[in-house]
């Protein structure tokens, strides 16, 4: 049987825009109860308006537990409960380890990785009152690896990884965990690495099948909630993700290496260049060093 979210409690985190917003409207548009939690108060407040009264939000920063604990304190205070978790949030630095600040390359690991691991521990309690379920937002990157993206298929890998491991933990009290793999979605935070690297594009149209291939939220957000329904371990964006996922022996072996190393040389120092005009570390749409807008 299907899981029919229609009058459960959704809690999404990097809710403000992207993936994040969009799953939350369809949600909604299914019947569910949303919790939008995010970092742009402005936008966060709008889309629960505009979603209706069954709904709420919160200002929240994954990386801090205290403001983690208010978000879910006030969702449950809210809506009663929390049924599904949507660990969203994630963010991408612009540019190499070797020309990146620590911090910059931490941050990121901090939001997409230990972001992750917070919201399920500040949420856990609750979810597992309602015997619920955890889709954990992985990528394509967990499969795979370009330069350029360290720290962002490092910290990708690290969700997948969390999330078998916890399947096994959470699987006596009745909680389910997925983890989702997408390709390259349509959101602010690919076009705004399109805008500020030419390189990346046309590395991007090079590549075959969902390597390089653009896939709009509203799929995306579509094949969560399919995957929800399921109660799915793993989610696929496209689907043939899963065929990446499955070559991973191939693709992180020397014989993968190869195609890579082989235009690694050239494109790098092109990647380092187009980054370092930008005088930016993170797309245009975030906030702060790192702090993501949804």
């Amino acid at each position: 049987m299907a899981y029919d979210i229609s009058g459960k409690v959704v809690l999404i985190t990097g809710a403000a825009r992207g993936i994040g917003e969009e799953t939350a409207r369809q949600a909604a548009a299914k019947g569910a109860r949303v919790a939008l939690l995010g970092l742009e108060p402005e936008r966060l407040e709008r889309i629960a308006g505009e979603l209706g009264p069954q709904h709420t939000w919160a200002t929240c920063d994954v990386t801090d537990q205290q403001s983690l604990d208010a978000a879910v304190k006030h969702t449950v205070g809210e809506l009663g409960g929390i049924d599904v978790v949507i660990a969203n949030a994630g963010i991408a630095n612009h540019g190499t380890v070797a020309e990146s600040p620590a911090d910059v390359v931490a941050r990121v690991m901090e939001v997409n990785l230990i972001g992750v691991s917070r919201t399920v521990s500040a949420t856990v309690a609750e979810v597992a009152k309602r015997r619920g379920y955890y889709l954990l937002v992985s990528s394509l990157a967990a499969f795979t690896a370009l330069p350029g993206m360290a720290a962002y298929c490092g910290s990708k890998a690290g969700v997948e990884h969390y999330g078998n491991a916890l399947r096994f933990e959470l699987a006596y009290r009745g909680v389910d965990v997925g983890t989702a793999h997408m390709g390259w979605i349509d959101t602010d935070l690919v076009r705004d690495v399109k805008a500020d690297s030419s390189t990346f594009e046309d590395t991007l149209r090079k590549m075959p099948g969902p390597l390089g291939a653009l896939s709009s939220v509203e799929d995306c957000a579509a094949a969560f909630l399919a995957g929800i329904a399921k109660r799915k371990r793993r989610v696929f964006v496209p689907k043939s993700v899963g065929l990446i996922a499955a070559l991973r022996p191939i693709t992180f072996s020397w014989l993968g290496d190869l195609p890579i190393l082989a235009q690694a040389k050239t494109m790098v120092p092109q990647l380092e260049e187009q980054f370092r005009k930008t005088g930016r570390t993170f797309g245009a749409t975030s906030v702060g060093m790192g702090e993501p807008k949804g």
